[in-house]
């Protein structure tokens, strides 16, 4: 890389790190937040019936990561009531999403191009939710990593973490949504990230800061923009992550002869896309159909072929 490449990374890293996050940032944060709790099956009925109830969920939504983060900490977990000014825009967002008349903000927000660009605006803001949780953790845990992490990683994706703390307030409990079961992408994205800082914090990682922030945070919403624009679910890293789970934690893998034709063809084969296993599973189990005994009806199918046997042979000798 030349000097000016060097130097114009270091003025994009630079203004990305003194680039302010209120009040706009903070607003794309919250609007997306609470469209997500409105698209929850119940949520808008909830409204109409409980405001309080679904006001108080909204605030989960746009402020659980301070609120988890305050409990991990032995902080008051109320700590973000005492900002008024992010309370108050919150609360304002909340009321326009859902009661605003005809429906026109929620209406605007759904709208593709602003939906991509509000998403893009709050994967910004994750990367400095888990800077100041890793500080936080930082400021008691000094270089503890696995604090940091832990920290860091409740601070970027606490909405998600408690989520079913948030569906008790909505009167719903749904124990399989837990995102340490199933996480979903704003998890898994939050914990790689919280782990890569974490390194850099404990000077593991030998990266600058400022670098990593701007890395981290293109390919955020450079991979959201791309996932919301093509409709695609996919976590980046899932290959990885099979192969990873399918060695480490399912003992299918012998380790004295993991080669990587072997991880290929598992990869192939468990996935069904082998065609030579499917028409042969296929034509084995058409063949065993016709041939083999039923082993519910026991050997009911071979008395029958030996029936059918022994009236074509009376029919020859009449």
């Amino acid at each position: 890389m030349s000097f000016f490449d060097m130097s114009s990374l270091d003025e994009l890293s630079d203004g990305l790190a003194n680039l302010p996050m209120f009040p706009y940032f903070e607003i794309a944060h919250y609007i997306v937040s609470v469209m997500a709790l409105r698209e929850q099956p119940g949520a808008l009925v909830l409204s109409r019936i409980s405001p309080l109830a679904c006001w108080f969920s909204s605030m989960l939504h746009c402020f659980g990561g301070a609120v988890l983060t305050g409990i991990m900490l032995a902080e008051p977990p109320i700590g973000p009531l005492s900002n008024s000014d992010n309370i108050l825009l919150a609360s304002i967002i909340w009321y326009l999403i859902f009661y605003c008349p005809m429906d026109w903000v929620y209406s605007f927000t759904t709208l593709t191009p602003i939906r991509v660009v509000l998403s893009a605006m709050k994967e910004v803001t994750r990367t400095w939710k888990i800077l100041g949780g890793i500080a936080q953790a930082q400021d008691k845990y000094e270089d503890n990593l696995l604090i940091m992490i832990a920290i860091g990683w409740a601070k970027g994706a606490g909405g998600g973490l408690i989520s079913n703390f948030e569906q008790l307030v909505r009167g719903i409990w749904r124990p399989e949504t837990n995102e340490l079961i199933r996480m979903s992408y704003p998890t898994k994205i939050t914990l790689i990230g919280a782990v890569l800082f974490a390194l850099e914090e404990t000077r593991y990682l030998p990266v600058e800061k400022h670098h990593l922030m701007l890395f981290y945070t293109v390919f955020t919403v450079v991979n959201k923009s791309y996932m919301m624009l093509t409709g695609s679910s996919s976590f980046p890293f899932a290959p990885i992550e099979w192969l990873l789970f399918e060695v480490l934690f399912t003992g299918r893998f012998s380790y004295g002869a993991l080669t990587l034709r072997r991880i290929c063809g598992t990869i192939i084969m468990d996935n069904g896309t082998s065609n030579r296993g499917r028409i042969t599973t296929r034509g084995s189990t058409k063949e065993c159909r016709h041939n083999c005994p039923s082993p519910v009806r026991g050997d009911r199918g071979t008395r029958r072929a030996k029936d059918e046997s022994d009236a074509k042979d009376s029919k020859k000798y009449k």
